[in-house]
This record gives structure tokens, sequence and C-alpha cells, in this order.
């Protein structure tokens, strides 16, 4: 039996941990909406207060100090709701940030672990064979993802099909004219400092995608480099795959 409350306990409070912004917030939102009501529940009785306190100071108005003092117990629940509702909302949000700045922390982290697997792996097999490599990954990633013809987005930019790595998306293109755009994109990068994902996409010819303007590249982690892996497709069609040494990232226009 003890067992059994020292596990319920245990596992209560891993939940509570881990969806405590969601609790913190919804408990926020009602918070807020009993705010709203008790205070108007307490106007008609407030009002009450303040024709009784004119009557006995006898006079037509009372001055803000007279009319807080008569009127503030009345709204006092709603004050003290209104409180620990932001109170809570507040909380929900820094947690919030604390989880996103560990996860861009472990993220930056394993980025820069994959760069050196990657130079390491350069140092020891050579160019060529860390090519041949990155070749048979992309190849992977098409044979597991293999595009249809309502797939496959028309850009008017090249007659190539493509695979964007960060999206997932085929599209019709060409080595060059990714090149080019790429080069007008680190240009632009060079002078504004910083540049967004969706922007990346909207000179590729490709729609924006969510949170596409939350994330992006930021000068001081370097210039958009693309790789580039040829592939073919089960329909025996060239496709190549394209990607980005340094991942787009949340927050990115925000100088360091």
């Amino acid at each position: 039996m003890n067992q059994k409350i020292t596990q319920f306990f245990s596992n209560s409070k891993k939940f509570l941990g881990k969806h405590s912004p969601e609790i913190l917030t919804g408990v926020g939102i009602v918070g807020m909406g009993y705010s709203v009501i008790s205070a108007v529940r307490a106007t008609p009785k407030a009002m009450m207060l303040v024709e009784d306190k004119k009557i006995q100071l006898n006079v037509n108005h009372l001055t803000p100090k007279e009319t807080f003092i008569t009127i503030w117990k009345p709204y006092l629940p709603s004050a003290l709701s209104f409180i620990a509702s932001s109170a809570c909302i507040i909380g929900a949000s820094a947690v919030n940030y604390k989880r996103n700045a560990a996860l861009g922390a472990a993220y930056a982290l394993s980025e820069r672990t994959l760069i050196r697997y990657r130079d390491k792996v350069i140092d020891t097999l050579g160019e060529r064979k860390e090519q041949e490599i990155r070749d048979k990954i992309a190849q992977d990633d098409v044979n597991n993802d293999q595009p249809s013809p309502k797939q496959i987005i028309v850009t008017a930019k090249g007659n190539t099909l493509c695979k964007d790595m960060i999206s997932g998306r085929y599209f019709k293109s060409d080595i060059e004219t990714i090149k080019q755009t790429i080069n007008k994109l680190n240009r632009r990068l060079t002078y504004d400092h910083y540049i967004s994902l969706n922007e990346f996409y909207g000179e590729l010819g490709l729609d924006d995608i969510k949170n596409g303007d939350l994330m992006g590249w930021n000068l001081d982690n370097g210039l958009i480099e693309p790789t580039f892996n040829a592939c073919i497709t089960e329909e025996d069609e060239p496709c190549i795959v394209f990607d980005v040494d340094i991942s787009p990232k949340y927050d990115f226009d925000k100088l360091i």
C-alpha cells in the first residue's frame, strides 16, 4: 500500500513537472476569467457603498482616496485573483523560456559535435569518401520518401527535381539556380546581419512554412553553405538533394 502511494506521488510529480507550463497557463486563464466575473458582481455593492458614504459625509462627490477606502473590500477577491493569475502566466512563460534555452544549448552542442565528426571523417577517409557517404545517406532519404507528382512544386526556376532537406519538400530547380540564390542571400546576410528561413524559401520560389519567420541565419554563425547530393528516384529520375552546413535557428534575429 505504501509503495503504491509513493508511486502515485512520484508519477504525479513527474506529470506536474512535465506539463507545468500548460497547467499554469490554464490556471491563469481561468483565474483571469474569475477576476472579470467577480469584479462585475462586486460593482453594484461598491456603488451602494459609495452612495452610503456620500450620505454619511453629506457630500455629492468622494475624493479618489475616499472612494478607494470605501470600495476596496468588494474588489479584493478580484484583485487577488488577477495577481495570482498573472503570476501563473508569467511562471509558465519563464518555464518555457528555460526549456527553450536548454533545448537550444543542446541543439548547438549536437551541431558542433556533428561538424567535428564530419571533419574527422574527411581527415580520415578523404573528401571523396565523405561525399560518397553523404550521397548514400541522401539516397536512403529519397528511397524512403519517394515524390509523387502532386508533391513536386514547380517554381519556374529550373527543371531538375530537387529536395530540400530542411522542409522535406520536392521542387523543380537546378544547382546553379540554388547556388545563385544562396549567393544573393549571403550578400543580404552580410548587410542585414540576419535572414529568415521563409525569406530563403521565397528566393527559391517556394511557399512559406510554419515557423519559417521564427527561424533563420545570423551572420555571427557564418554564411549559408549549401551541400548537394546526386540521387535517383524509383522512376530513374535524377534528384538533387540539398542541405546547408549551418542549420537555421530560433532567435536568429538577435545580435550576439
